[in-house]
């Protein structure tokens, strides 16, 4: 009976002594992963940044996106309080998402203005810029929005004009393959290419419809067509760039940007 007892015991401690070293080696495993995995994720971020903008299409080797990136874009803070680009926070360090979750730096949504259903809204975030010879060639703002399944964290790039698209596209959502995860599919992105944003008041009129875009409507300038089978992700996507066109997201500093630069 001591005899397994004791048999017992060791094969405990050899358990609790194995389960120990490993737990070590994953948490060692994770420290030292952890600087590739945010350089990755900022890698990724800027090849998408660089293709919706219409700067580098298919994947782009690592060194080349930085290379094109850093000689191409220009990132700058934006207060969406007050419209007006700011010194507040570093571009290349500051990070929206995690300032969205920091009371300090973000704002709880009233559910009548949350119609991205994104819960809370940061007081500044980042956007980026491709300019020619001093002037505004592309604006590219970050978008993001409850889809189905999850929010959709993404892009959209407009012409200097602020109003035509010049591209569309979400690096990171959860919506369902096939169906709304058609947000990826490259026929339905290329939709959005050359599409109005406003109306002539300046009002936020982009939407996707379903049943598809009738090209004889006075109105297929601000259409794209809805994603088959995925009613709900598409209606999310017409809700994040409501809120994000309109006066809760980038509307005060589109405004104020259409009248430096004179569009």
């Amino acid at each position: 009976m001591s005899s397994k007892k004791e048999s017992t015991t060791r094969t405990l401690l050899v358990a609790l002594a194995v389960s120990l070293v490993s737990s070590v080696f994953v948490a060692g495993a994770a420290v030292s992963l952890k600087p590739i995995q945010i350089e990755n994720r900022q890698l990724d971020k800027q090849r998408s940044i660089l293709s919706i903008a219409g700067l580098g299409e298919g994947r782009l080797p690592a060194r080349e996106v930085k290379s094109l990136f850093a000689e191409r874009i220009t990132a700058r803070i934006v207060d969406l309080e007050t419209g007006e680009f700011s010194d507040a926070h570093d571009p290349a360090l500051f990070d929206p998402l995690k300032a969205a979750r920091d009371p300090a730096l973000s704002e709880a949504l009233p559910g009548d203005q949350d119609i991205a259903l994104i819960k809370r809204r940061e007081r500044y975030t980042t956007v980026y810029m491709v300019e020619q010879d001093g002037r505004l060639e592309t604006l590219i703002l970050p978008i993001r929005g409850y889809g189905l399944w999850s929010t959709l964290h993404g892009f959209m790039a407009v012409k200097g004009d602020l109003n035509t698209v010049v591209g569309m596209g979400f690096y990171q959502h959860a919506e369902t393959p096939g169906l709304g995860g058609e947000v990826d599919n490259p026929n339905w992105k290329a939709q959005w290419v050359g599409k109005s944003l406003f109306d002539e008041s300046g009002k936020p009129v982009i939407e996707i419809v379903k049943g598809g875009v009738d090209p004889s409507s006075p109105q297929a300038e601000h259409q794209v067509d809805a994603l088959a089978g995925a009613t709900l992700t598409s209606n999310g996507v017409n809700r994040l760039l409501q809120f994000w066109l309109g006066e809760q997201g980038f509307g005060p500093f589109l405004a104020k940007l259409r009248s430096t630069q004179g569009v």
